[in-house]
């Protein structure tokens, strides 16, 4: 560039990480179910605001990146729940330490 700065561009896995964890709800959920495994309308009562919709295509979204699992208990009746991976449990050190750093250094509104 003109003025002596290199043109730099966004590291392509940082920009994946993102493009999954950055879209609003999905940190939320992975973080109730960090506490552990819980029903689709366990995950709406812990994430407050979220629609039914949304809730379940985020829910979709998380499993197809790997983060979470659905199990399914055929019943009677049957009941669907979800859980971290063992990717989506990795995660949690990393959303902890996203929130400590958060807590310290961003003004709340």
């Amino acid at each position: 560039m003109a003025d002596g700065h290199e043109a730099r561009q966004c590291d392509a896995a940082v920009s994946h990480a993102f493009s999954v964890l950055g879209k609003r709800w999905n940190g939320m959920i992975l973080d109730v179910l960090g506490q552990g495994e819980l029903s689709f309308s366990g995950v709406r009562r812990a994430v407050a605001g979220i629609s039914d919709a949304v809730l379940s295509d985020r829910l979709t979204e998380l499993a197809d990146a790997g983060l979470i699992a659905r199990h399914v208990d055929a019943g009677p009746p049957v009941a669907v729940s979800y859980a971290l991976t063992e990717a989506g449990c990795r995660l949690m050190p990393i959303l902890s330490q996203l929130g400590e750093w958060a807590d310290g250094n961003l003004q709340r509104r």
